[in-house]
Parts: C-alpha cells; structure tokens; sequence
C-alpha cells in the first residue's frame, strides 16, 4: 500500500479542492510513493500520537488538524510542532491532514454533529456553488425547550459543561452547527431559521443574541472529534484487509481541561 492509495480514498471523499484558502490539508511529512504498512488516526498531530504511530508500527497518521498550519521559522524540540515533526521524520512517518476538507462535505464534520443529534432534513449551512460548505442544519425530531435541549446536547456530545446565551422563551425545533469555531456562522445560522446554533469558540461579545435565538459553545475538540471515527470507517470499508487504527488515546486527546 502506498500513502497515494491512502490519500486517494481521503480526498474521494473530501476533496483537496475544496478547502479554504487558509487552509493546510494534505500530505505535510512524506512522499506519496512511500510504502506504508498500517494508518493511525488522530485529531491533532502530537509527539505523543507520533509515538503511538511507531510502538503500533503505523508508518501513516490522518488528522483532522493539520501539523504545520502556519508559517514555521525553526524546527526544535522543545515546541511540540517541531518535536512531532522530528519524531515524524526520523521514524519515517508520513502526516497527512483532511482539515477544512472533511469540515466542508455534508458526510464530514457538522454532519457528524447534526446525525448526532439525530436531527431530519440536514443541509448545508453556509452552501458553496458545488454544493459543499462549511456547517450544517437540520430539524429535531421533536420541539424541545431550552433546558431539555441543553441536556440532550451535553448527554449528546458527553459534556460535563456548555457555555450557553440566554434560554428562550419557546420551543427549539431547528438546529444549526459547526465544528471547531464557528462564530463566523451566525448570522447564517439565523438565516436559515434555527432557534439554536452549536460550535465552539465563542467570544463573550457573541453571547448578546437576539430573544428568539441562543448559542451553545460545546468546544472545539467535541465537536469535532467523531471526524476520526468518520476517517477510520472510510478507510476499513475501503480497505478491509489493511491495518487502520483509531489512536487509543484519542478520548483523552483534548488540550482543554476543566476543573
């Protein structure tokens, strides 16, 4: 098996073609003429994941996060980026990221969180000409209020905490989402009728909605973590025979803590 192989199947589903212009999905450490014998999936390229690669003997790792996102003037190991990147090479470990990729396809990330939800008639959020685009809409099976519909999305998405606007008056029945920050959508999300919008990454200033709409910030590694999952069964239906892996330490992979 190649990484070309691997990388294929990836963007069969979630084109390289479609993410945005900021973005950095694709190959970042390899060759797509490198042979590799097993994939790791994970959401953040880590040391640590890195680590994992090796000891399970995955010459491959997929992440939604892309390793190097922005500009990098050295290289060294006492940043996390550089001794991922050390690790990677000196392993020969080829990285490769679906990032705004998987966040843009209705089968990818806010789709994962609106079938979560369990929710009808899912669309696109904010649709592009082909048809992609970044968060997704949809209808509850049945109207909720406030309080019911904060406790399903915390059982939903297993939150001990959500950071939430002011409850409504009345009954939620639409939902709109993104994962990872989203509060560049929501005055989409407005227009397209939703009483609620899920993402993460919300700013104090953004929690001031109008009376018939609230904000949930679920955090930005819930909801998007499930796109590993999503990857992982791309890949095992695509390859049945071949070994592909959910990193065993992905529940505990978030950077954020509580207390």
């Amino acid at each position: 098996m190649t990484v070309r192989a691997i990388t294929d199947a990836i963007e069969a589903f979630a084109p390289l073609s479609i993410q945005e212009s900021w973005d950095n999905s694709g190959l970042i450490v390899g060759s797509p003429d490198q042979e590799v014998n097993g994939v790791l999936v994970g959401f953040d390229c880590t040391p640590e994941l890195v680590d994992e690669a090796v000891a399970c003997g995955a010459d491959m790792i997929v992440t939604h996060h892309p390793l190097i996102f922005g500009g990098i003037k050295k290289i060294s190991p006492d940043d996390p980026t550089g001794l991922a990147l050390i690790k990677a090479i000196s392993a020969g470990v080829a990285v490769y990221a679906a990032h705004t990729t998987a966040d843009k396809v209705l089968e990818g990330v806010s789709g994962a969180m609106a079938r979560r939800l369990g929710l009808k008639s899912i669309e696109v959020l904010d649709k592009e000409a082909d048809g992609v685009g970044l968060g997704a809409v949809g209808d509850l099976e049945m109207p909720m209020s406030s309080e019911e519909f904060i406790a399903f999305v915390k059982d939903r998405f297993g939150l001990t905490v959500a950071r939430c606007s002011h409850l409504l008056d009345g009954n939620i029945s639409r939902v709109a989402m993104c994962g990872g920050s989203g509060s560049s959508l929501i005055s989409k999300a407005m227009e397209a009728g939703a009483q609620a919008y899920l993402c993460g990454d919300i700013s104090y200033h953004h929690f001031f909605t109008p009376k018939n709409f609230m904000l949930i910030d679920i955090g930005h590694f819930e909801g998007e973590v499930e796109i590993c999952q999503v990857i992982f069964s791309l890949l095992r239906k695509k390859f049945p025979t071949f070994a592909v892996r959910t990193s065993s330490k992905l529940e505990s992979a978030n950077p954020v803590f509580y207390y």
